[in-house]
């Protein structure tokens, strides 16, 4: 095998070894075949270019067009053209598969399911990290940069899995990556010849047995490299796990959940909050699910989605738990106690189509659920997470809950919680600024219990703080946010939850917030209809005997239950009216509020409700001017580059009969105007510029044009034997073989000659022979010469003396020797 064989089967493996660090993302693991296979057709062509003469980016480009053809037949063949070709079709559906690719990786948790997003963005993610490794360490010799790509490929299996990726993917991506660096330092030495050893020389055996013994063993080179490798594979093992300020290094466990039966045994939605503001300010309230039910209490009816109980200091957001089977019936909620009066009651949930969200909205707390798909079951959130793919678009489902009815006094007289349940969620950072620590002191001093303290917390931002409810404050979820909204004292139901929720933890009480949907609004066929301005996020504090407990600090947002006020509300008359024993009811497709409100009350929150976490259609039916204008400046340039030979040679012919059909003014051929000094260019012997260079350029259009048909360029024969080669191989009739000596003749004057004297004519020359050409070929050669002329590749070798001259430029400015110069001290000889 060839050296640069070598080199590109260890880069092939040192990508394959670095990919298998992402295998405990997802599963199943079978990507990885089909990545490999794929890398194998990329590795292969880059082989396969480079034994022909072309330049190294001419290698590179090959294999980018290879890549993107392969991954085009993969994943979007049905809108490819011709079923292979990647039109403006295919590229949209490979920019929608990226996008839903991204958005199943903050769905989901380590290990996800391999949806065509995921997979899309592994197999890309590889197949570039290959190209990148290929071309660095093959193409262009240089095999150190080409750790970079793969230390990257493997940090994002490291990132994702947070922190907890396995050493022995390190172990596979490192060794590939030294593999790559020995076989490259193997090739560089060989080009020096055989490894001279003086061990044959002082062998018993004298220099025969000496150079017997050195080729039946690895050279010193070789061995150092494999012991300098493996010495840095144990100093990057041992040395984390020595020093503690690094950790346990690769040695340490690893972290995350394990499988589970069905797959996708632990979960992490990305923060469902991400997307709510900007959905706040949508103006159209698009319905995104309807609802049936036979609570007497609307105004309490919360659809909940998922509980954020980590705050980090940054953000809060779910913890990633194991998920288990959905059982018939969920168990009782934690810490509900035999004294608090409850209710069973029946909701029947129609989910719109244009909803998606992986969490089932789910009335709290939900005692049985009936739901067709792939669901599973969050005992601590008691949440039901959509497995492998599975959303809530569409969904149809009967829910059986619990309507809690605590009253303020067994609030009041609520014990402890538990000492575990205490611990983990009265946490708070570091971090977290003293002022929401002194501002909840200040709030509730005075209050006897836990209780009191959650009422003075609630009134403090509904009602007696000064706060205001206000959409286009800055979204941040984070310490520094939390401080800035009690200072300022606007915000909208995010900053409101998460600053009654931290401060709450910092009195001890246990607290997270809940992200979900208020009741909605009625509709006069009896059921409710919630939109995109009814998504809400509000706090939840745990009361032992009561459980989690809804509060609402939000003002002029959703309801205060009864058990945090002073007096139980009236209520509200429009009870929905029962649900139907059947499907649930179809929503709407119009929206449910009418968008009438002025732009002020909708941006103090009085239009309805707030944005759906997570909605992923968009408010509009149409594509997007700017998606448009980018599929037809794609589709311009897809349909343009199989063009840009045939407008080269366009050009280039212009410009070449340009310059021969220049005439030579009186100057150059040797007259001197008056008051002018001599044409240094008529002197004797020199050609005139003018005739050189126009000469020089209808000879060049003559053998390009003879390149099109067939007849290639042979630099090492003189003009006229070219121009006789070129006579006898396009079988010239008598005008152009003429016409072609006349411009070889030309040459020879204008290059040779004593008294050189410039030759008109030539453009007509040029076209004289290029028509004999045309006309001695058959139809195929001609389309050919005309559509994909092969003199064109002399751009690419222009483009390739370019690249060479500015890196030979740099490489002698930096060149060490000349360095040296500089800094070397002078002679002190005499004489």
């Amino acid at each position: 095998m060839s050296s640069r064989g070598r080199l590109a089967l260890c880069a092939f493996a040192a990508t394959v070894t670095a990919a298998a660090s992402m295998l405990p993302l997802v599963e199943p693991a079978g990507w990885i075949l089909q990545a490999a296979f794929l890398l194998a057709v990329q590795s292969g062509t880059g082989a396969l270019v480079r034994r022909a003469p072309v330049p190294r980016a001419l290698v590179v480009a090959a294999q980018v067009l290879v890549t993107l053809v392969v991954l085009t037949v993969v994943f979007a063949r049905q809108q490819a053209v011709a079923g292979l070709l990647p039109g403006p079709e295919a590229v949209q559906r490979l920019a929608h598969l990226l996008t839903s690719g991204a958005e199943d990786v903050g769905r989901y948790a380590a290990p996800a399911p391999v949806t065509d997003g995921i997979r899309l963005m592994l197999i890309g993610g590889v197949l570039l990290v290959g190209l990148a490794v290929d071309a660095l360490a093959v193409t262009f010799r240089s095999a150190a940069p080409a750790g970079l790509p793969l230390l990257a490929l493997y940090s994002v299996a490291a990132g994702l899995s947070e922190g907890g990726a396995d050493w022995l993917w390190f172990l596979l991506a490192a060794g590939g990556y030294l593999l790559l660096l020995l076989a490259e330092g193997r090739d560089r030495l060989s080009q020096w010849g055989r490894v001279f050893s003086g061990a044959a020389a002082r062998s018993p055996g004298g220099p025969a047995v000496g150079a017997a013994m050195s080729s039946a063993r690895p050279t010193a080179p070789v061995r150092t490299g494999r012991r300098i490798g493996a010495l840095a594979l144990g100093v990057a093992l041992v040395v984390p796990a020595a020093l503690p300020a690094l950790g346990g290094g690769l040695l340490a466990g690893t972290g995350g959940g394990g499988n589970g039966k069905g797959g996708g045994g632990t979960i992490s939605a990305v923060n469902p909050l991400v997307s709510l503001q900007d959905n706040l300010n949508q103006p159209e309230n698009r319905q995104v699910m309807s609802y049936r039910t036979n609570s007497g209490a609307p105004q309490d009816f919360y659809l909940r989605i998922l509980a954020l109980d980590q705050f980090n200091g940054s953000e809060w957001r779910p913890s990633t738990r194991r998920l288990k089977d959905v059982p018939k019936r969920l168990p009782d909620p934690a810490g509900l106690g035999p004294d608090v009066a409850v209710k069973e009651i029946r909701t029947n949930i129609s989910a719109s189509r244009s909803y998606q969200q992986t969490y089932l909205p789910l009335p709290y707390p939900a005692t049985e659920v009936k739901v067709d798909g792939r669901w599973r079951y969050e005992p601590e959130g008691r949440t039901l997470v959509g497995d492998r793919g599975e959303t809530t678009r569409g969904a149809q489902y009967q829910v059986s809950s619990l309507v809690v009815e605590p009253t303020a006094e067994q609030l009041a007289t609520a014990g402890p919680a538990p000492a575990a349940l205490r611990r983990e969620y009265t946490r708070v950072p570091a971090a977290l600024p003293k002022v929401v620590e002194e501002t909840a002191d200040r709030v509730t001093k005075g209050a006897a219990n836990d209780y009191e303290r959650a009422v003075k917390l609630q009134d403090y931002f509904a009602s007696d703080g000064g706060f205001t409810y206000d959409t286009s404050v800055n979204s941040g979820t984070g310490s520094a946010a939390i401080s800035r909204f009690l200072k300022d004292k606007q915000g909208f139901c995010v900053h409101f939850s998460f600053a009654m929720a931290a401060m709450a933890r910092t009195l001890g009480i246990p607290a997270r917030v809940a992200v979900g949907f208020t009741p909605g609004t009625g509709q006069s066929d009896g059921s409710v209809s919630v939109g995109l301005r009814d998504a809400h996020a509000w706090p939840e504090l745990y009361f032992e005997g009561a459980g989690w407990t809804r509060f609402e600090p939000t003002p002029t947002r959703g309801s205060t239950p009864s058990y945090a006020q002073e007096a139980a509300p009236t209520g509200d008359t429009n009870v929905p009216a029962l649900p139907e024993k059947g499907s649930s009811a179809a929503p709407s497709a119009a929206p449910s509020v009418p968008d009438s409100c002025p732009a002020q009350m909708r941006k103090q929150g009085e239009c309805g409700s707030t944005a759906a976490p997570g909605v992923t259609a968009p408010t509009d039916s149409g594509t997007p001017t700017g998606t448009v204008v980018g599929v037809v400046l794609l589709a311009m340039v897809v349909l343009a580059l199989p063009l840009l030979p045939l407008l080269w040679r366009l050009r280039a012919r212009r410009r070449r009969l340009g310059l021969s059909a220049r005439r030579t003014p009186p100057t150059e051929q040797g007259v001197t105007g008056a008051g002018t000094g001599p044409d240094r260019s008529a002197e004797p012997g020199r050609a005139p510029v003018h005739a050189v260079s126009g000469t020089l350029a209808a000879w060049q259009e003559i053998t390009d044009t003879a390149w099109d048909h067939g007849i290639e360029p042979d630099d090492s024969r003189t003009p006229r034997k070219a121009a006789a080669r070129v006579v006898r191989l396009g079988q010239l009739g008598p005008d152009a073989a003429a016409a072609v000596h006349r411009v070889a003749g030309a040459v020879e004057q204008v290059l040779y000659a004593p008294e050189p004297r410039p030759s008109t004519g030539l453009a007509e020359d040029v076209e004289t022979a290029r028509a004999g050409l045309r006309a001695s070929a058959d139809r195929i050669t001609r389309i050919r010469a005309v559509v994909a002329p092969r003199s064109a590749v002399r751009v690419i070798w222009a483009a390739s003396d370019r690249w060479a001259a500015v890196t030979g430029r740099w490489t002698a400015l930096w060149r060490r020797d000349r360095w040296a110069g500089w800094l070397r001290r002078p002679s002190r000889q005499q004489g």
